[in-house]
């Protein structure tokens, strides 16, 4: 499959969410990420529900939800009936993963397992084939601005072989310090979702940072 991005507007300007949102609108974003931190998984506190209702006003294209949330089995029917089509739990959170993956799907969205950096990917062995996504995270979780964690290249190709020939149709999705010096090696290593934030909203060009992440050289 050809790779998605899927900006995160964690990194976008608040002030003007709307202007934001109609930017990624008409770029070449195939997602919008929306990372969700309650300050107990990870030492930071994003937003919420009212936000998710402000950004599903506004996009026209799938919200990619993150949940780096304790528990987050109590909030997923809320999510996805905020609009969420992708939720994202991390495999560390989950208590029973397999059952946390099962209600996700029956609400109607794809369901992700995300990784932190010091989880290996064979922890995935045994519910592989029910994911729609992986998130492999190339920073540690809970701000944005960190520097790229080189093993996470290797941790995609190992993902890349665990999912051949058992779920040929999984996203692959990488998030952490992704822009044009990496993008490239990500994909070759086996991503097909990228994840960028301030690569993509720093810019002073901001369709075209996304253009450029969506058509490396």
């Amino acid at each position: 499959m050809n790779h998605l991005i899927s900006p995160s507007i964690l990194a976008s300007d608040f002030g003007n969410l709307e202007r934001d949102i109609k930017m990624l609108n008409n770029s070449d974003a195939d997602w919008i990420h929306f990372d969700v931190m309650d300050g107990m998984f990870v030492p930071n506190i994003s937003f919420g529900f009212p936000l998710l209702s402000v950004v599903k006003k506004h996009a026209t294209k799938p919200i990619d939800v993150h949940l780096m949330i304790v528990d987050p089995d109590r909030y997923i029917e809320q999510f996805a009936k905020g609009g969420a089509s992708v939720i994202t739990v991390h495999f560390e959170a989950c208590t029973h993963l397999n059952r946390t993956v099962n209600a996700i799907k029956d609400l109607g969205c794809k369901a992700g397992v995300a990784l932190n950096p010091h989880t290996p990917v064979g922890f995935l062995e045994d519910i592989i084939e029910y994911l729609d996504l992986v998130l492999i995270m190339s920073v540690n979780p809970g701000f944005g601005g960190q520097k790229f964690i080189a093993n996470t290249y290797k941790k995609l190709r190992e993902l890349k072989k665990l999912s051949s020939g058992r779920n040929s149709k999984l996203y692959i999705e990488v998030d952490g310090g992704v822009d044009d010096s990496n993008s490239l090696k990500l994909i070759d290593a086996g991503a097909n979702v990228l994840v960028a934030g301030n690569s993509v909203f720093s810019a002073k060009d901001q369709p075209a940072a996304i253009r450029s992440l969506k058509h490396p050289r």
